[in-house]
């Protein structure tokens, strides 16, 4: 098996811290975070919060600079996030809930970008 390299581990390191992160960042807002990392066939889901009522599922991205958050996230990896929420719905969400797919995108020196509700089929 082959060693992960410097710049994957940098990344790995990177996206953990940006999903604690936003996870404080939704909680100061009110959520309670109900999963983290959670992995299906289909894909992973960084974070999966609750308000009541609702429950998102959460995409965190980071990068270097704020100029490339413009292009973190793209329709692909939307669709399989989307596709994990659907296998997830069951377990996390309640009768009665709504679900919606959120992105957080974080950059250094600047606060988590909170998009909501970002999928809506394609």
């Amino acid at each position: 098996m082959k060693k992960p390299d410097a710049a994957r581990l940098a990344a790995e390191k990177r996206g953990r811290q940006a999903e604690r992160l936003c996870g404080w960042w939704l909680r100061l807002k009110g959520w309670q975070i109900i999963g983290r990392r959670v992995r299906t066939p289909l894909g992973e889901i960084d974070l999966i919060a609750r308000k009541p009522g609702i429950v998102a599922f959460v995409e965190v991205k980071a990068r270097g600079r704020a100029a490339e958050l413009d292009f973190a996230i793209d329709e692909r990896r939307l669709a399989r996030v989307a596709a994990a929420a659907e296998i997830l719905a069951a377990t996390y969400c309640q009768p009665g809930d709504d679900m919606r797919i959120d992105v957080m995108l974080l950059a250094p020196g600047r606060p988590p970008r909170h998009l909501t509700n970002v999928w809506h089929g394609g």
